[in-house]
């Protein structure tokens, strides 16, 4: 499992109290290099954007292919003038706001290459802000731009992958993720969620429109929906619909916040759903996609758990033991 990363993710800040802050990615960081996890930054040796504000040409051009040309700029120039919001108080700004979106955008592409480029490939990008609620021209949920989606359509553009799958286990629906894919069928979208809930989306009827009829799938959960409902939900629903559209990259928005105990969520998954996630993902990308998986972090915001869930998930990925039971 190769964990990408850019130290710039750190430089978007927020008021106190925010529960979307550098020391969430930071414990993550911390943890997995303890654990024997080598990062890769592939900015920091002078790569894509490194050391400017402006995201290297290739970078902007695969947001573009998503978000508004018109919202990326309004986002920079928001940022410029020193503004203290971006389209709603979920969105905070501060004055690395900019270089830590395209930071976590530019991490996620790097992924993205290393895992298109051989069969076996499992990545992780470490990257905030998070992005699934991002919109093609609106900021929201704490997100600017929408890493997973934008990694998707630059493995379709610059790989020539014909078929993409998202599966988004945040505890919130990616609204921005389906929304951006909803028309298309060479991108199912697939999400497990608590429901109704933030952002008020992704209820069981929404299931694509025009050409994607179909290729959204959503299975919403009440509160307090623990293991066995995932499971049902993953095992029953999810991994079926992903094998029978057989993609050649799977993507995971991962989310952490359907944790127990997380102050933002309401379901009452363990350290062990999350690890075993992980192995019937992998076993699944091994049938279907020649092993190829980038998993790339959205929520979770129990800073005391959430560097062992993340590990335990990346080690279900691997193929390793699945966590500890009922922690």
């Amino acid at each position: 499992m190769q964990v990408f990363t850019d130290a710039r993710c750190l430089e978007h800040t927020a008021p106190r109290g925010y529960p979307e802050r550098p020391e969430r990615l930071a414990a993550v960081l911390a943890h997995l290099r303890q654990r024997g996890h080598p990062l890769v930054e592939p900015a920091a040796g002078g790569g894509a954007g490194a050391g400017t504000d402006e995201p290297a040409p290739a970078s902007r051009e695969a947001v573009l292919r998503l978000h508004a040309p018109e919202y990326v700029e309004r986002f920079r120039r928001a940022v410029e003038r020193g503004d203290g919001l971006l389209d709603s108080a979920d969105n905070p700004l501060s004055a690395g706001t900019w270089r830590a979106a395209w930071g976590a955008v530019e991490a996620t592409l790097a992924a993205a290459d290393w895992v298109a480029a051989a069969p076996g490939r499992r990545a992780f990008a470490a990257v905030r802000p998070p992005g699934h609620h991002a919109e093609r021209a609106t900021a929201m949920g704490f997100c600017f731009f929408n890493n997973v989606a934008v990694a998707a359509e630059h493995l379709r553009a610059r790989h020539g992958v014909a078929r993409v799958a998202v599966f988004d286990f945040d505890v919130h629906h990616g609204n921005g993720t389906q929304h951006l894919f909803a028309a298309r069928a060479d991108v199912f979208y697939a999400s497990t969620h608590q429901y109704p809930f933030y952002p008020g989306t992704g209820a069981a009827s929404e299931t694509g429109t025009g050409a994607g009829a179909g290729f959204t799938l959503n299975v919403p959960l009440p509160a307090g929906s623990g293991d066995g409902d995932l499971e049902a939900a993953i095992r029953g629903r999810v991994l079926p619909a992903l094998r029978r559209f057989a993609p050649e990259v799977l993507l995971l928005s991962a989310g952490f916040d359907a944790w127990q105990a997380d102050p933002l969520g309401g379901l009452a998954v363990t350290e062990r759903g999350f690890a075993d996630w992980g192995t019937w993902l992998a076993e699944l990308a091994a049938e279907v996609a020649e092993g190829r998986v980038l998993a790339v972090l959205e929520g979770g915001y129990d800073l005391a758990h959430l560097p062992r869930l993340v590990e335990g998930h990346l080690t279900g990925l691997e193929g390793g033991p699945a966590g500890t039971p009922g922690a």
